[in-house]
């Protein structure tokens, strides 16, 4: 059975049960400041679980696009080791709340395995809560009589809160789970030991397959349990397992979930990878987890890009940018490949996927251009790594190199450390892995330390799902608090969090920071210096908690900021629509941040904006703001309705059946954000910079309003200033080009007296060569440009032969050397001028490199160019 006919079967069934089918979520989550990525099924679902929101359908089922490489779910370092853990892996789910609970869940479970998709039941093993005195949580008696009509009981094992107690984080809803596991070893096998002993004891071949989660418990901040109001059931199931025990292959990797990929890697490489039935030789195992790690990696990066998470050095896309360098990485060290070629995956999985989850097909392109883009930097990155390398080997006394210095290459070079050890070890060097490693956990305790929170539990003072957001006709209303906890950050030290029944803060989204404001109360005022949504709670940070929370409050959005934001946040709709007309309708939004400050947009575009097109963009936006467009606002429309108006989806968003549309003239968005209610309030708008973010992705930033006024006051200064030091001149631009010119003429005289200087100097050093051990030695300072003395060194060096010519200078304070070898010389005595500048270097604080027959090197210290004259002599 086919990997697609798998899950189309899994989808099916649970619409014949009464199940809502919902699409995946995007994998990045962008609403949640909890989670960085849809980890697990019940990501997208936590605002039910915690009666925080109504869903659809009491019954939901999906295929949920997950990613498990940070926080407490983090398989990254088992990718490739083993056969069946995945950065990216779909999780089949079906959902209740407050619906239906054990008995169906488990029936139905039994059911598709072994009557759908007939699986043999002398296979599957079962797992029930045993219980946990401690907590007051007593053995899933109720599971246990429900699997004994399915299964004997020697196939029901008692699991304990590791494995049968699964929690949603260290607060929050939790609840026993039951799970069914498979056994899909040889017969031979099974004979000799039995399948229950080798539950859960992270055999490659007895693996869990089915996950069902009673959500019946509320985590506190104290670790206590209370229950929830209602009963939930959360069940996952592992798409890709589920595929192995149906094609009857040991491996997770031998599915046609990965084979396609496996076999396009193959044709790329020229390596063979060997399936799960084959004993691979050592060499031949280190094969088979570079292809692993690479195909598994390619999913995770390739879905994220598509829901528009571009890799980056901070954050979500930090983590993206680390998921692909580790597979450049294996294909580097174990695959020989120097160029790109993961990128070339990606058509593979978008034929692969794209039924399914069309993202991947829509954005295949972008997709691949990035990737790609990221793949020749990292090889960029690992050539000079190689290159720091040297120096660092050549600085060691000794055949142990410093583990300090290659957690520094790690670290601010991104160099893996087995990497390291591999190189190391061919040039018969090892490195201190205990220094490396009391590093590395410095750097993590610090990075702990940093975002470490403590979050308390809500004190509830109004029951009931009562908030409610009035910030688009309000900035100011009378509030009363529903629930505030108390937060405690490293970072921002003590900080309150309060919901309130009717609140005109706009919480962050879509690209819009969350409004500031305040609390004003009978005893004084409470400071809201920033608002968030969290699991569909609007939460306001606050700085102090009210003496009394119970009381009735104004609370007030800081007006100035909000409508500065509103202008920035209309002018980026009007962009929009501006960049498709000019550029095309390739343009996409990838990205966008909107503050009180400036407007910062990423879009999809395959080269740089030329002047002449911003010029376009800024005339178009600004024709639309003086056409004083009024705002058409359609807050509850239906989403079909709004895509058959015209109104633009954005890729990565997660939308519901009812949107609210945006609408300026013929720009039309889906978008939650505040808006002017005319373009002529936002006054004017000016591009201040364009530039590229990653392959195919363009951004521009820009300022609206009271900042554009500001804008041109200080290009007005700038101006005066200009003509102040030119001496006020009644044509500017008429006297800076004269400027230019005499600087041009200047320039060609510097250069001819500085061509007959060299000329000069080489005559007068050409005498001062010295023959020592048969080379025709120089080592001397001159008083010329680093560029200059290159030039005079090279010149020098083919006036003779066997030639050994060694120059230093100065130039803005800073020493820089050149070493020029006559190549013969190199071939003769094997002297090597690259290698001759990284170790002499040193002595000006610098480093270089070359090739074997000249190098240059640069550094801080100008006084050890007396110490490298001196050494070079020495060397000699």
């Amino acid at each position: 059975m086919k990997s697609q006919d798998i899950r189309k079967a899994y989808l099916d069934f649970f619409k014949s049960k009464n199940h809502l089918i919902v699409p995946s979520a995007p994998i990045v989550l962008k609403d949640d400041p909890t989670l960085m990525f849809n980890n697990s099924g019940m990501a997208q679902f936590k605002e039910y679980f915690l009666g925080n929101g109504t869903p659809k359908s009491p019954r939901i089922a999906d295929t949920q696009k997950c990613l498990r490489v940070s926080g407490k779910h983090n398989d990254l370092e088992d990718v490739g080791f083993d056969t069946y853990h995945h950065t990216m892996f779909e999780m089949l789910g079906n959902w209740s709340f407050g619906d239906y609970f054990k008995k169906e869940a488990l029936a139905w479970a039994w059911e598709f395995l072994t009557e759908v998709l007939k699986l043999d039941k002398d296979r599957l093993y079962v797992s029930v809560f045993e219980g946990n005195p401690a907590e007051n949580v007593p053995f899933d008696q109720e599971a246990f009589d429900i699997w004994k009509q399915y299964v004997s009981e020697n196939r029901i094992i008692l699991g304990n809160k590791k494995d049968n107690f699964w929690e949603m984080g260290d607060q929050g809803p939790c609840g026993p789970c039951s799970e069914i596991h498979i056994d899909l070893r040889s017969n031979e096998e099974r004979a000799k030991v039995s399948g229950r002993d080798l539950v859960n004891a992270d055999h490659p071949q007895v693996v869990e397959i089915w996950n069902n989660v009673f959500m019946e418990f509320n985590r506190k901040a104290d670790g206590s349990l209370e229950k929830l109001p209602a009963q939930h059931v959360d069940t996952g199931m592992g798409f890709e397992r589920l595929c192995m025990a149906m094609q009857n292959v040991t491996s997770n990797y031998d599915t046609d979930v990965f084979t396609p990929l496996i076999e396009k890697v193959e044709k790329i490489t020229g390596f063979k990878y060997l399936p799960n039935t084959v004993t691979p030789s050592a060499v031949e195992e280190k094969t088979n987890i570079a292809i692993r790690v690479i195909v598994d990696h390619v999913r995770a990066v390739a879905f994220a890009i598509a829901d528009g998470q571009l890799p980056s050095n901070t954050g979500a896309g930090y983590v993206i940018r680390r998921i692909l360098r580790r597979a450049i990485r294996y294909g580097f060290t174990f695959l020989n490949t120097k160029e790109p070629f993961i990128n070339k995956l990606v058509e593979v999985l978008a034929n692969q996927m794209g039924e399914f989850f069309p993202e991947i097909k829509s954005q295949q392109q972008l997709v691949t251009n990035v990737i790609r883009e990221e793949e020749a930097s990292f090889l960029r990155t690992l050539e000079q790594g190689l290159q720091l390398l040297d120096k660092v080997v050549a600085e060691t006394s000794g055949k142990e190199v410093s583990g300090e210095k290659v957690f520094e290459l790690y670290d601010t070079f991104g160099f893996p450390k087995d990497l390291t050890a591999l190189i190391l070890k061919e040039k018969g060097y090892s490195f201190n892995e205990t220094e490396f490693e009391t590093e590395l956990q410095k750097q993590k305790a610090r990075s702990r330390a940093a975002s470490e929170i403590a979050t308390g539990d809500w004190h509830i003072l109004i029951d009931g799902n009562t908030e409610q957001f009035v910030g688009y006709d309000q900035t100011e209303n009378e509030a009363r608090i529903t629930r505030y906890r108390k937060i405690d950050s490293k970072k921002d030290g003590i900080l309150y969090q309060i919901v309130l029944d009717a609140t005109p803060f706009y919480p962050e989204g879509g690209g819009q920071v969350g409004d500031k404001g305040h609390l004003y109360t009978h005893e004084g005022v409470v400071e809201i210096i920033d608002t968030k949504k969290e699991n569909n709670l609007i939460v306001h940070f606050a700085t102090s908690l009210p003496h009394n929370v119970g009381e009735n409050f104004i609370a007030k959005v800081n007006t100035d900021l909000r409508t500065a934001t509103s202008k920035n946040h209309s002018a980026t709709h009007l962009m929009h629509l501006a960049l498709r007309n000019i550029l095309g309708t390739h343009v996409e939004q990838k990205g966008s941040l909107v503050n009180s400050n400036y407007l910062r947009f990423d879009f999809s575009h395959f080269s740089k904006v030329t002047d002449e097109e911003l010029r376009q963009v800024e005339a178009s936006v600004n024709a639309q703001i003086e056409a004083q467009l009024q705002l058409q606002e359609y807050r509850n429309i239906p989403i079909q309705e709004a895509l058959d108006k015209g109104a633009m989806a954005l890729f990565g968003e997660k939308y519901g059946d009812n949107v609210r549309m945006i609408e300026f003239g013929e720009s039309r968005e889906l978008c939650g954000g505040i808006h002017v209610k005319n373009t002529a309030e936002i006054w004017h708008f000016k591009i201040i910079s364009e530039g590229a973010v990653a392959a195919g992705i363009r951004r521009i930033e820009a300022i609206t309003g009271e900042a554009v006024k500001n804008y041109y006051k200080n290009q007005e200064h700038t101006l005066a200033e200009i003509k102040e030091t030119l001496k006020n001149p009644q044509d500017v631009l008429k006297s800076v080009a004269t400027l230019q010119d005499d600087n041009a003429k200047l320039k060609k005289q510097i250069e001819q007296l500085l061509k007959e200087k060299v000329d000069g100097l080489k005559n007068t050093l050409v005498a001062d060569f010295q023959e020592i051990n048969g080379i025709n030695f120089l080592a001397k300072q001159v008083d010329l440009s680093m560029s200059a003395t290159k030039d005079l060194a090279q010149a020098i060096g083919t006036s003779k032969p066997n030639s050994f010519v060694f120059l230093a200078s100065v130039e803005d304070n800073a020493p820089n050397i050149h070493c020029y070898i006559s190549k013969e010389l190199v071939a003769d005595k094997g002297l090597n001028a690259g290698n001759i500048i990284r170790e002499l270097g040193k002595y000006i604080d610098g480093n270089g490199g070359g090739q074997p027959f000249f190098a240059s090197g640069k550094g801080k210290n100008v006084l050890g160019i007396k110490d490298v004259l001196e050494k070079v002599v020495e060397l000699i």
